[in-house]
């Protein structure tokens, strides 16, 4: 389980908002402030679950410090988000080595890994499917 730093913010007479250092464009929020905690881990979680499913890879946290230290971020009130299943996982599996030849010619020309391939293939058929 990984652990991001968010960020609650509230200026005068809006509602409270949180946002990812992470994971630029990754927002929520909610009128108190109880409200746009409780939010966080599922806009997060949606938010990853996006960037795997378009091969994106997941950058790793930024310590508080840094995060604390960009003017940026002043008066903000950081707080830990925990992600179940961001880590990735080596497995072994059997495959015909012709399918594994077409996989890795079809990641290379499209600049991908062959596990970004196969994370990103299975995504698909389980969306579609």
């Amino acid at each position: 389980m990984e652990t991001y730093i968010a960020l609650l913010r509230k200026e005068e007479g809006s509602s409270y908002g949180v946002d990812f250092p992470d994971f630029p464009g990754c927002i929520t929020g909610g009128e108190s402030m109880d409200e746009a905690y409780k939010r966080a881990p599922e806009v997060l979680r949606f938010h990853i679950k996006g960037m795997l499913e378009d091969g994106e890879k997941i950058p790793e946290p930024t310590s508080l410090d840094d995060i604390l230290a960009d003017p940026d971020n002043e008066g903000s009130v950081p707080f830990l988000v925990q992600v179940p299943g961001t880590k990735t996982k080596r497995v072994d599996i059997t495959i015909s080595e012709v399918i594994l030849e077409d996989i890795d010619a079809y990641a290379r020309k499209h600049n991908m890994s062959r596990s970004a391939f196969l994370a990103h293939a299975a995504l698909q058929v389980m969306k579609t499917g």
